[in-house]
């Protein structure tokens, strides 16, 4: 497989479908077609199919396997949204923050090796880094 020509997707299997579309939709802003169904996918500047959330009990009745739903926060899973710069970072933590969201990490952070982010955490307890590789600033 050529992985230049390759198009990843990234799918979170969910338990609460109208919690988790609210929150990535109403909270993260992200755009969506979602119906109230069993599948909600997510429009990116990455394309089609790219993020999407799958109830993990639809997904499992696909193909005839039961689901047993994760317990606690899931800390091995984490989704990177990439703003074009710091400063968009910035914004988007203030425009969290005044929604009430919590943030497991703290407020933003530039690192060393040129990253600046934050974590977030959805209503099932996956982290969220939201962050930029770009320092400078739209004019």
């Amino acid at each position: 497989m050529d992985s230049t020509k390759v198009n990843v997707g990234c799918c979170i299997m969910v338990q609460d479908m109208p919690a988790m579309a609210a929150f990535y939709r109403d909270v993260l802003g992200l755009e969506t077609d979602w119906d109230g169904g069993g599948f909600a996918e997510f429009k990116t500047a990455s394309g089609p199919v790219s993020f999407w959330l799958y109830s993990g009990s639809a997904f499992a009745r696909s193909f005839g396997a039961r689901f047993d739903p994760p317990k606690g926060t899931r800390y091995g899973f984490e989704i990177a949204f990439w703003l074009p710069t710091y400063q968009d970072v910035d914004a988007e933590y203030a425009r969290l923050s005044a929604l009430g969201v919590k943030f497991p990490a703290g407020a933003p952070v530039t690192y060393p090796f040129g990253i600046r982010n934050f974590y977030v955490s959805d209503p099932e307890g996956n982290l969220i880094e939201i962050g930029s590789r770009n320092a400078q600033i739209h004019i």
